[in-house]
């Protein structure tokens, strides 16, 4: 029996209940665990597909996988210009790689399961669905060609979304959605409607804002992004697959267009020398040494949870569980602004002294000193989240609310709100932490898009 290493993942969805969406009543959110060996020594089934710069072959020892074999080669025009670049299959391989952990991290559906080898992943098997999609910061390239006028480093507010359907033989003529949904594709069971088009539409847009976020720390703009969406065969859900790699985008560093990193510095070539490539090569280095970064973040954060009393502690047990979904640390403590004002002013100032940047959630019930206490004594953030009683509740959050002038703790009863204000201060200046929220905001809208079409769908 081959050496087997476990992949373990998992996966948020929207489930709905269609005998309860017929009567009008709810839709509830479950997550999903799977966990699948992958033999170390992997056999190679038939070739699936060949592409320009990729082969695509079977798994057969494991089921609804396929492994990405990238090649040593780059193209451009629809492979009009064609040249071998040693190594290139490994610099792609690893951008590609960093890139889908990246989004996979965050939140995103992707195909991606791994990093097989040096050239190659391993990825879910997915029917591909025919369109490119292309997201713009910056207008540049073919979109000034087809929009005469518009001059160079016009950007868009919000990024502007476009789509073209693959076909080589007619230059991947740009499509609108209405097309999309008229050409009636299905591709594993599942029909592109207008719901799978608005659902590949959000998805561009909150993708490319995602590695536009991750790039800026390296002082580098995302100019514009290609990517592709298939439906995975086993979930029959839309995901984000094939590669994202030095292709797929125009990356410019400090926002400067005669130092890009990208393919287009091949594409831009009067002749293919091999010097010119070598070039080429260098800028695809310079990409793939940088891309890692993106899994790391030099900003550090923390919560500290200051609770009334012990008795408040599943409350906070909450806010710690939902500042892990976020990648932010939180640490517990037990104190009280009534009873023991200077041990609490204590603990601030060893949160102070450290240099670590902090936001303090007061939890305290009945009547909130923690909060106000806090908010007067210190320049580090302060969010209450009291946990209010039936009985007194609505008079008890006064103390929260009702505060003396020059403080400034807003309240929120949600543990997970509490941990979501704190993910968003720490998400301005740290983009792993931006890229949970921002996956979150996609996730929570398509589950809301997909329970509207199921519940149209009972109804009919």
């Amino acid at each position: 029996m081959p050496a087997l290493l476990p992949i373990v993942g998992v996966a948020l969805r929207a489930e709905v209940n269609k005998s309860l969406l017929c009567k009008n009543d709810f839709f509830f959110f479950s997550f999903s665990v799977f966990c699948f060996f992958v033999p170390l020594d992997l056999k190679l089934g038939k070739k699936v597909n060949e592409g320009k710069t990729k082969e695509v072959y079977e798994l057969p020892d494991i089921p609804g996988c396929v492994l990405m074999q990238s090649k040593d080669q780059i193209t451009a025009g629809n492979a009009a210009r064609k040249d071998r670049m040693e190594g290139k299959a490994a610099i792609s391989n690893t951008t590609t790689s960093c890139v889908f952990q990246l989004l996979q991290e965050a939140g995103i559906k992707t195909a991606f399961v791994r990093k097989q080898s040096d050239t190659a992943f391993i990825a879910a098997h997915c029917e591909m669905i025919p369109i490119e999609w292309v997201c713009r910061r910056i207008a540049t390239g073919s979109f000034l060609k087809r929009n005469p006028g518009v001059k160079e480093g016009y950007k868009f507010y919000p990024p502007k979304i476009e789509m073209f359907f693959k076909d080589d033989a007619n230059n991947d003529p740009q499509w609108s959605e209405e097309q999309i949904i008229e050409a009636k594709f299905c591709f594993a069971g599942l029909t592109i409607g207008q719901t799978e088009v608005d659902i590949m539409s959000r998805s561009t847009q909150a993708i490319f804002e995602i590695l536009e976020k991750a790039w800026q720390p390296q002082n580098c703009t995302l100019v514009d992004l290609k990517i592709e969406f298939g439906v995975n065969v086993l979930t029959k859900e839309i995901v984000l697959a094939d590669v994202i790699d030095n292709d797929s985008w125009r990356l410019w560093p400090a926002g400067d267009r005669s130092q890009q990193k990208d393919k287009q510095s091949y594409r831009d070539l009067k002749e293919v020398t091999p010097e010119a490539l070598q070039m080429v090569k260098r800028n695809f280095e310079w990409v793939s040494e940088r891309v890692e970064l993106l899994l790391k973040t030099k900003s550090q954060g923390r919560v500290v949870v200051l609770m009334g009393s012990s008795s408040d502690l599943s409350h906070c047990e909450k806010i710690k569980k939902a500042c892990a979904a976020f990648g932010i640390p939180c640490e517990l403590r037990v104190t009280s602004a009534h009873k023991g004002p200077d041990e609490t002013l204590r603990i601030k100032a060893e949160y102070e002294g450290d240099g670590i940047p902090t936001v303090f959630v007061a939890v305290a019930g009945r009547s909130n000193g923690l909060g106000p206490v806090m908010s007067g004594n210190t320049a580090y953030p302060v969010v209450n989240c009291p946990p209010l009683s039936a009985d007194w509740g609505t008079q008890d959050v006064w103390s929260s609310l009702r505060l003396p002038s020059g403080l400034s703790c807003p309240t929120t009863l949600s543990p997970e709100g509490a941990a979501q204000f704190a993910a968003q201060i720490f998400g301005l200046n740290n983009h792993l932490v931006w890229a949970k929220l921002r996956s979150n905001m996609l996730n929570t809208w398509i589950s809301l898009k997909q329970a509207d079409k199921k519940l149209r769908e009972c109804s009919l």
